[in-house]
């Protein structure tokens, strides 16, 4: 009986040692889930479209939100999207507010704020940013500190490219800091080549220069705006690829290493260097091409222990031979086609990965991931075509969007009676139409463009000689 009662004990403590086993195996495997730390309210240090699209995700996934203002943004509708709303930069000017770190840490502090995402522009590249929020105990809704401050270094990201076998254009290794150097880069490479800012993107400390007797002036003036846009004047020179597609693949990282893409978009459609329209995917891209841009911004981002959402942007010239550019360690402005067309919600990924979620749990496995049609945005912007684009200023007196079967809008001045400040960005909406290919999506948005009626402000991108005439039209797409 004891022997009996030995050998039940023992065959019970052997299954038990057993489920312990199991269990600890179990719960090693699913160790991403139990670090995860939910994320109950968030901060959008930024205003306009961006700040409502992400408190729209936000709401979606029962999250809080919070939103900031300066003083002449009172009247702002994504103040009246947020569930708070909070003064910061008083006394400041415009865009300062917005640039004011203490301030709106001091905010996030105050009212218990778990997270905060940057949008875009403004501090969203900022690794000071990144590093204020670590330090206050407030999650950053992008990549690390360190991560963002390699990727807002052109130089470093250059490097990077490099170490990670992606091709580059050629240019200095370096800032230069004279114009001699400069001189002599033109020396070995030839003309053209242009100058970029170091320290910032999005067109401005960019001159591109032809000639000997162009270079100095062309050196002076790009110095001198990102001085004024960046802070730091400094500049590195690249040779200039003439008439290149403008190509960027949209990339996701986790915590754990885990790394895919989402694709690309052409945004070669551009203007003194900013973008204008946003084509998903490419047209009429190589498919070995395709294959190489993404595997490239995969490695890159691999390499540097990349989180959250980023793209890397590349040029493709007449050949078909790409090179690495930049990466924005941030949400795009036209993040919105590549959603579209895969059907991943940007944002809701950029918030479940700073709680701690795998990319896998959240099934985004590469394998999955597919192209489903095509995707087009345009950005209707107050500006006056007649002034060189000049940003216009004023109250809407009319405004009826284009709408229907397969348009989205993201906005947040665009109704009647909204004033339109000459303080900040002169995007009205965003127009993405989709369809299920480029044809398809093409006369959508030259549909919707013909409905759009707007009084008040002159607009620079227009449509069909239906529309008023104050509307221009510059949306052409070669099919």
């Amino acid at each position: 009986m004891l022997l009996h009662l030995g050998a039940v004990k023992g065959g019970l403590g052997a299954l038990m040692l057993r489920r312990v086993c199991l269990l600890s195996r179990h719960a090693h495997s699913y160790s991403q889930s139990v670090e995860h730390q939910p994320i109950k309210k968030v901060m959008v240090a930024n205003r306009g479209e961006i700040a409502i699209r992400v408190f729209r995700a936000c709401t979606e996934l029962g999250i809080r939100t919070v939103a900031v203002y300066s003083e002449q943004d009172t009247g702002q509708m994504h103040r009246q999207k947020a569930d708070e709303a909070y003064l910061i930069g008083k006394g400041l000017p415009p865009v300062s507010a917005y640039l004011h770190i203490p301030d709106i840490i001091r905010v996030a502090k105050e009212n218990n704020v778990d997270a905060i995402h940057p949008g875009y522009g403004f501090l969203s590249e900022r690794s000071d940013f990144a590093q204020a929020c670590a330090d206050a105990g407030v999650r950053f809704i992008g990549p690390s500190p360190e991560v963002v401050r390699k990727m807002g270094d052109k130089v470093e990201a250059r490097a990077l490219a490099i170490q990670a076998g992606v091709p580059v254009v050629p240019g200095t290794d370096g800032p230069i800091t004279s114009l001699k150097e400069a001189e002599d880069f033109a020396k070995t490479y030839d003309f053209p080549i242009i100058f970029k800012a170091a320290y910032g993107g999005g067109g401005r400390g960019m001159r591109v220069v032809r000639n000997y007797e162009e270079l100095e002036e062309n050196y002076n003036r790009a110095y001198s705006e990102a001085l004024a846009a960046f802070g730091n004047g400094a500049l590195f020179v690249e040779k200039f690829i003439d008439k290149p597609r403008h190509i960027e693949v949209q990339i996701l990282g986790d915590k754990y290493g885990n790394v895919i893409h989402l694709y690309e978009r052409d945004c070669s459609i551009q203007r003194r260097h900013q973008k204008v329209v946003e084509i998903a995917p490419a047209a009429h891209l190589d498919p070995h091409l395709r294959d190489r841009l993404t595997k490239d911004s995969v490695n890159l981002a691999k390499q540097v222990g990349y989180e959250n959402a980023g793209t890397v942007e590349f040029l493709v010239d007449k050949n078909g031979k790409h090179y690495f550019i930049e990466v924005n360690s941030r949400l795009q402005v036209e993040h919105t086609v590549t959603e579209e067309i895969t059907d991943v919600d940007l944002v809701h990924a950029q918030l479940r990965i700073c709680e701690g979620r795998s990319l896998p749990e959240l099934g985004l496995k590469q394998d999955k991931i597919r192209i489903n049609g095509s995707a087009i945005q345009c950005r209707v912007t107050t500006e006056d075509p007649a002034r060189g684009f000049q940003p216009d200023t004023g109250r809407l007196e009319v405004f009826r969007s284009g709408e229907g079967m397969g348009i989205r809008l993201d906005s947040a001045s665009a109704f009647q009676g909204a004033l339109i400040s000459p303080h900040y960005d002169s995007l009205l909406v965003k127009v993405i139409s989709s369809g299920k290919d480029l044809p398809t999506a093409a006369t959508k948005m030259n549909r919707a463009l013909a409905e759009f009626r707007i009084r008040g402000v002159k607009v620079g991108l227009g449509l069909s000689h239906h529309a008023p005439c104050f509307f221009f039209v510059f949306f052409f797409i070669n099919i």
